[in-house]
């Protein structure tokens, strides 16, 4: 009988599952940091995991323009794109990776962090990151879920096991222990690779119309991930840089637990593309699939956000202690700014992958909005909470004006 229910589940059915595990894995392992480290020295980890976060949207660029080509491209032209683009993503970590090392020193002082080894370290890493993300958007855009889904988990278990084994280990900075975590983490979530063979010094030549599109989804694709960078984690570094270590780490948990329904999201993320993308190039109706996956993350985000709202102190209390429960009012607000820009990622997604510009122009515009907002109202943490409600309810209403008008792309004739 459990044979038979399990043969009926599809790859991206697994896939799904996979996802819940990783996040709730992800989730595990900020928590046990929270909660060991204490709101201070938390402060300090919750820099890394957002430079992490703000390292996964620059390289989500190279995913996301991987996963679309390798739907539309055959064999051979294929490989010549995957040898281009894992060249370019190659040097581009390594840039932005010396970039990080240089700087360290400028970094800790704007983030008042105990030491600057941790971002030498980060730094050392990136490169890491990128050649991930390519491999990544190989196997995302074949549709290989079960293969896409083992690089997730090697990434979070090795990074949740190691970083915890190494605080209860060696007595050194916890930043450090954290960054090292997330450097080796980096290198499992390399396996399992793509079987394509790919040279990193030549591939064949593609065609100036094929180049001419990947330059345009790749300058869209970039433009809007930096707008989500923007959002996404513009309040946390503005918060470590404008209140005192303490306040910052509570906040650090109140985003943590509020971006669950993001998290979460990400996944129908991962799904949506390349059914979009294969949708709209057979000339099929695309907008049923936006639907669907809109009405998932609105009933999830509604669920978090009423339980956030009935019980925010045991909810704290449960997944950080008591160190943390002052920042409990605000749990049920912040969720509210984070579904509501879980919503809207889901409409720019759908329309990034139709090579429609307008909502990642509208993203970028509200995501420059909500962090000058911050910036003049920051009086307090609830202050900067509200700034970003503001910001999330206005891109999400011009994202739905947008998709009602009429001018969601129905699809290509054959």
């Amino acid at each position: 009988m459990n044979i038979s229910i399990l043969k009926k589940i599809s790859l991206e059915q697994w896939f799904m599952l996979s996802a819940l595990f990783v996040n709730a894995g992800n989730y595990a392992y900020n928590l046990i940091l929270g909660r060991l480290l204490g709101p201070q020295q938390f402060a300090d980890a919750a820099i890394l995991i957002t430079f992490l976060l703000v390292l996964s949207f620059i390289a989500m660029t190279f995913q996301l323009a991987t996963a679309k080509f390798s739907v539309l491209f055959k064999k051979q032209v294929l490989n010549g794109f995957l040898s281009k683009i894992y060249r370019y993503a190659l040097w581009t970590g390594i840039v932005l990776g010396i970039g990080i090392v240089v700087a360290a020193k400028f970094l800790q002082e704007i983030f008042h962090t105990q030491t600057r080894y941790m971002f030498v370290l980060f730094g050392i890493g990136v490169p890491l990151y990128f050649i991930m993300s390519v491999n990544r958007g190989v196997l995302q855009g074949k549709e290989r879920f079960g293969k896409l889904a083992i690089t997730y988990q090697t990434e979070m278990l090795s990074r949740l096991f190691l970083t915890i084994s190494l605080l209860f280990l060696l007595d050194t900075a916890t930043a450090i222990l954290v960054a090292i975590g997330i450097v080796v983490s980096l290198v499992f979530g390399l396996f399992p690779f793509a079987e394509e063979k790919i040279s990193l010094k030549k591939g064949m030549a593609l065609s100036m119309e094929d180049s001419s599109r990947i330059k345009k989804f790749f300058l869209l694709t970039a433009f809007y991930e930096l707008s989500q960078i923007i959002i996404n984690n513009s309040d946390i570094l503005l918060v470590k840089h404008y209140f005192e270590a303490y306040d910052a780490g509570l906040y650090a948990s109140l985003a943590l637990i509020g971006r669950v329904v993001y998290f979460v999201a990400w996944m129908f993320v991962m799904l949506l593309l390349p059914k979009v993308v294969q949708l709209h190039k057979e000339g099929k109706p695309t907008a049923p699939v936006l639907s669907k996956y809109v009405l998932y993350i609105g009933l999830l985000s509604f669920g978090i956000i009423l339980s956030c709202y009935l019980f925010p102190t045991f909810v704290v209390q449960l997944l950080f202690g008591k160190a943390y429960v002052s920042i409990a009012p605000l749990l049920w607000k912040y969720a509210v700014a984070t579904s509501l820009f879980a919503i809207s990622n889901i409409f720019a997604y759908y329309f990034l992958s139709l090579d429609t510009y307008i909502p990642v122009i509208l993203s970028a515009l509200l995501g420059i909005t909500q962090v000058l907002l911050i910036i003049f109202f920051h009086n307090s943490l609830l202050e900067v909470v509200l700034m970003q409600i503001y910001a999330m309810a206005v891109l999400l209403g011009v994202q739905l004006v947008y998709s009602l008008s009429g001018l969601i792309p129905r699809g290509l004739p054959r």
